[in-house]
């Protein structure tokens, strides 16, 4: 139960941000591109800035339409808005344009969070620039960055990968181009694909922390900590719905310090002495690297010696 100084406090706050809010929709709104970040699925998760110009914005650019309605009425916002998605993009990225060269101010949305990431947008932008029209970003949201955020993982680097492929083989190609990045890894990931998926990263990436972030700010928000192999069987034995982040522990400091050339003339020295097997090993425990990563690099100085 609330006293009577707390309720005055949350009464001066809400005044507050009125006053605020008031004062940005008082401001001409001028000629150009705004990205304007939307909420990812509490809808209170919108900035004022954000609020203020889609309100003053006479037309909303947005990837689905009947989606974005939904936002804009919960705020009685009525802007006009049209579709604009990757079918849609090379028609309507010229209307567009000529609307803010016409000194319109037009706002582009997403289905939600922060346009561009993981979303049809990049081309528009860089025509706007292209063309000297202002592009301006307002923050907020982004499903990357809260799943990140709330993982537990490192920080200071990370590398945000949207949607990986669809089919296990150009998948594991992916990850095995990133296995040695120095950094967090974020993918998207459909929930349907999210079992086969987990089984590719533990695959390639090896038995790494992760998290899987599901229904962020939303009601039935989880996150489910593991490693990549027991995630990988979990979610294969309790199907997920919703939309997926998957955030991934950077490879061991010692092991991304280490590249395969290093690896390979060690390992080449080794076998002049050992046998394969024992060579792999010595290399594995000197530098302290994933014995599977050692073997790889193994198998293919065999088959080179060997042609």
């Amino acid at each position: 139960m609330q006293d009577h100084g707390t309720t005055e406090a949350n009464a001066r706050t809400v005044a507050r941000a009125s006053e605020a809010l008031a004062e940005l929709l008082d401001r001409p709104l001028p000629a150009g591109l705004y990205l304007v970040a939307t909420p990812i699925g509490n809808l209170t998760d919108i900035s004022l800035r954000a609020l203020a110009v889609l309100s003053r914005a006479p037309l909303i650019a947005a990837e689905d339409t009947r989606h974005s309605r939904k936002l804009l009425s919960h705020y009685n916002i009525s802007a006009e808005l049209t579709p604009y998605h990757e079918h849609n993009a090379a028609r309507e990225r010229p209307k567009l344009l000529a609307r803010i060269d016409a000194g319109y101010a037009v706002a582009l949305i997403s289905d939600a969070g922060t346009p561009l990431v993981s979303d049809p947008g990049y081309k528009l932008v860089r025509e706007a620039l292209d063309a000297g029209l202002m592009v301006t970003s307002i923050p907020g949201p982004s499903a990357a960055l809260a799943a990140l955020t709330s993982a537990g993982l490192p920080t200071d680097s990370f590398l945000f990968g949207g949607f990986l492929p669809p089919k296990s083989g150009p998948r594991q190609a992916r990850l095995t181009a990133l296995k040695d990045t120095p950094a967090t890894l974020i993918f998207f990931e459909t929930a349907p694909r999210l079992a086969k998926s987990l089984a590719d990263m533990a695959a390639v990436l090896g038995p790494r922390e992760a998290v899987i972030a599901r229904e962020l700010t939303k009601l039935h928000e989880t996150l489910h900590r593991g490693t990549l192999d027991a995630l990988a069987a979990q979610i294969d034995a309790q199907p997920v719905k919703g939309e997926v982040a998957v955030v991934i522990a950077p490879p061991r400091a010692e092991e991304a310090q280490v590249d395969d050339a290093r690896l390979t003339a060690d390992l080449e020295a080794a076998l002049g002495a050992m046998s394969l097997r024992d060579a792999v090993r010595a290399v594995t425990d000197a530098h302290g690297v994933k014995r599977a990563r050692v073997y790889e690099l193994g198998l293919a100085l065999s088959k080179r010696d060997r042609s």
